[in-house]
């Protein structure tokens, strides 16, 4: 797929934006996170002869586009490793080599959690190098500090989907949360100090009951929740919002005072997305973008002056979500 480079009115986004440029073009985009040295971005795709998502990489510019998975099952959240030699992703192709079957949507929106994925390290040129994961269960959506290499993922290893962090090469698993609920799509402050992540942990017996009766069934439902900051082995966990939508894809800006998340907190229920930024301790919530459609996984590059971020902004199609990139003026 040949990188697409397009300007849009600078109205449709606040202040803090420049003008976005697109950077994909068609299919299903998401999850953009940047290389240390700012050069190249790595992002999850279902496009073309791909039933659902794999891994690919790109140059900042959106040129060179190449996948870097095996073509088989399904992957989600990949992200490089500090040496930016590798990259870290979840997959399940070893469990089976075809697209797990999609959820039950009769149960409402909800997410598979599904337990044949497991965490693999892959070259630039899609040679898998290391399985970081082994126990039974979802092990997947791993996330890496550049600082100190240390790696923080969500996994099924308790019998409860909780964040976990381990070293590079898979060693030193540690748990550090132990709330009963979901708890994932944890990111690290750059100085490796705090985490901050989405969490569902049910308040009510009947609450309970749906997320332990999904959860037998490899589910969860995303559309309650809320944001969770603590250190970064998981002390010390406060909640930053508590507004009862769906609030996720959560990244510090540059400094760490900030985080910069999407949520339909403007309309509580529905599937616009819109992004926001928060002081870490919750306070100064304000809206960045208003467009009126999909808008979330922000992440800023590694000299803080732009953010990427997937959004359905000039779709063609209704499932249509691409990458963008634009300056950050904060």
């Amino acid at each position: 797929m040949k990188a697409l480079i397009v300007l849009v009115p600078a109205l449709a986004w606040a202040q803090t934006l420049g003008e976005p440029k697109q950077l994909t073009n068609g299919g299903q985009n998401a999850e953009a996170y940047w290389s240390p040295d700012g050069k190249r971005i790595v992002f999850q795709s279902t496009r073309e002869k791909f039933q659902c998502d794999q891994i690919f990489t790109m140059n900042a510019d959106g040129s060179g586009q190449k996948l870097v998975s095996t073509g088989k099952g399904r992957t989600t959240c990949a992200y490089f490793l500090k040496d930016n030699k590798h990259i870290v992703y979840g997959s399940t192709h070893e469990a089976a080599e075809a697209c797990p079957p999609p959820p039950d949507r009769s149960k409402g929106y909800v997410w598979g959690v599904f337990p044949g994925y497991d965490i693999f390290v892959t070259t630039l040129e899609g040679r898998i190098v290391r399985k970081l994961t082994a126990m039974p269960g979802y092990d997947a959506e791993a996330t890496v500090n550049f600082k100190s290499g240390r790696i923080v993922y969500t996994s099924m290893e308790s019998g409860d989907l909780d964040l976990w962090t381990m070293k590079p090469d898979g060693s030193d698993k540690l748990q550090i949360t132990k709330s009963k609920g979901y708890d994932g799509g944890a990111v690290f402050s750059r100085d490796g100090k705090r985490i901050v992540w989405r969490a569902n942990h049910p308040r009510t017996p009947e609450q309970m009951e749906r997320y332990e009766g999904l959860l037998k069934e490899n589910l969860t439902a995303p559309m309650k929740m809320e944001l969770f900051v603590s250190d970064g082995r998981g002390a010390n966990p406060r909640k930053i919002t508590d507004n009862n939508c769906a609030n996720f894809a959560p990244t510090f800006t540059p400094n760490g005072k900030r985080i910069v998340f999407s949520s339909n907190m403007h309309k509580c229920d529905g599937r616009d997305f819109e992004l926001y930024i928060v002081d870490a301790d919750g306070a100064n919530l304000k809206q960045l973008t208003r467009y009126g459609g999909f808008t979330s996984f922000p992440e800023f590059s590694p000299d803080g002056r732009k953010m990427v971020f997937s959004s359905s902004l000039n779709a063609k199609d209704r499932f249509e979500f691409n990458i963008f990139v634009a300056d950050w003026k904060p």
